[in-house]
């Protein structure tokens, strides 16, 4: 059986991708005031847009993320632990908790999270190390070198300005998505208030849980030092991505700024069409004169595919096929690739059923065309 191979440029396809994301042509991402930012694909995980993503910087309360993930490593969500002195006297966003008050780790978690209050998270540090904040501070860089985060070193469970307190933008994102691995964490992160004991109602520092809906989750901070920043996970769609903004002159830009960005990125890609069981890819010649065969993909492919890079289709189809042929007999492949990348495939297969014929019928076939020849040849 002889093969073809047919390879073309699907323009169309990345027409669709474009005018799913409402534009001809990937746009710019929006300007940003923040000192370092990195917005990060779901999709693919690609890097769709930074500014010194890779440089150590102070990130305030976005800090809590490895708190939280580290203690519940050594607590229950059910356990309840009493307030230690140190906790009350962190200072700056607490909860007004008590020297001696019992909370459940769950409440805890809470109160870290949603208002960012500081004596919660030092309560889980001091409780998950049996008393030793140095102890538990070890645990959370033994778990960022575990978690890749080359560009980060903590030196409290809080975030409080400390000299050697940093991360990189990149970094964040990946700890939020860790975080985010935890039921209690994604509840959390999206809360916009919370009740835990002694009647206190608390209420989130996320001021676009109340004002973007794509958001999932996000955990914001905020220190002389550290400026304002966020890290910050949305969905549209089947869309997610993934962003972080650090030392933002303002809250409000900060809000803006990780807005735009987190919009930007989910208008980066279009549900693109890259195999369509409608369409005839190929036709292959039947012998003895029977009818051609069409080819059609087997499944409907649909690909989340970025706005602004283009696909190859390569079709992978017999000139001519043997007999019989069943329909829905596979007899090729489509493949679909991003810049040398197979992406996408699908079968190709006989959209109809061509039997062999019989002796007879086979030897009248060569008859015809013995006469056929010699008939060319005379003329």
């Amino acid at each position: 059986m002889r093969a073809s191979v047919v390879a073309a440029a699907l323009a169309g396809a990345v027409s669709l991708a474009a005018a799913a994301a409402g534009a001809g042509a990937a746009p710019a991402p929006p300007p940003l005031a923040a000192r370092a930012y990195v917005l990060v694909s779901g999709v693919d995980g690609a890097t769709l847009a930074a500014r010194a993503a890779d440089e150590p910087r102070p990130i305030a309360s976005i800090t809590k993320l490895m708190t939280v993930l580290v203690a519940l490593d050594h607590l229950r969500l059910d356990d309840v632990v009493a307030v230690p002195e140190v906790a009350t006297g962190i200072g700056e966003s607490s909860v007004e908790l008590r020297a001696g008050e019992r909370l459940s780790v769950r409440e805890l978690v809470l109160a870290t999270l949603v208002p960012s209050a500081n004596d919660a998270a030092t309560t889980l540090a001091y409780a998950a190390s049996g008393g030793s904040i140095a102890r538990f501070v070890a645990w959370m860089n033994e778990r960022a070198r575990a978690l890749g985060l080359a560009h980060t070193h903590f030196a409290n469970p809080h975030g409080l300005d400390a000299p050697g307190h940093v991360a990189s933008a990149r970094d964040v994102v990946r700890l939020l998505r860790a975080a985010l691995a935890l039921p209690v964490v994604r509840r959390g992160s999206r809360m916009v208030q919370a009740a835990i004991a002694g009647g206190r109602q608390v209420v989130t520092t996320d001021d676009l849980l109340r004002r973007f809906p794509p958001l999932l989750a996000g955990k914001t901070g905020h220190t002389a030092g550290a400026g304002w920043s966020e890290v910050a996970a949305a969905r549209l769609g089947r869309v997610t991505v993934y962003g972080a903004v650090l030392g933002e002159p303002s809250r409000e830009r900060r809000n803006d700024d990780l807005q735009a960005l987190l919009a930007w990125g989910l208008g980066q890609y279009g549900r693109v069409l890259v195999a369509d069981p409608r369409r005839v890819y190929a036709v292959a010649r039947s012998p003895y004169g029977r009818p051609a065969v069409r080819l059609r993909a087997a499944r409907r492919v649909v690909r989340l595919q970025r706005v602004g890079r283009p696909l190859l289709e390569r079709v992978v189809a017999p000139v001519e096929v043997r007999l019989p042929v069943r329909r829905g007999e596979r007899l090729g492949e489509v493949r679909v690739y991003e810049r040398g990348r197979l992406v996408a495939r699908s079968p190709l297969v006989a959209d109809r059923s061509v039997a062999r014929p019989g002796l007879l019928g086979r030897v009248g076939w060569y008859a015809t065309r013995t006469l056929h020849h010699l008939a060319s040849l005379v003329t």
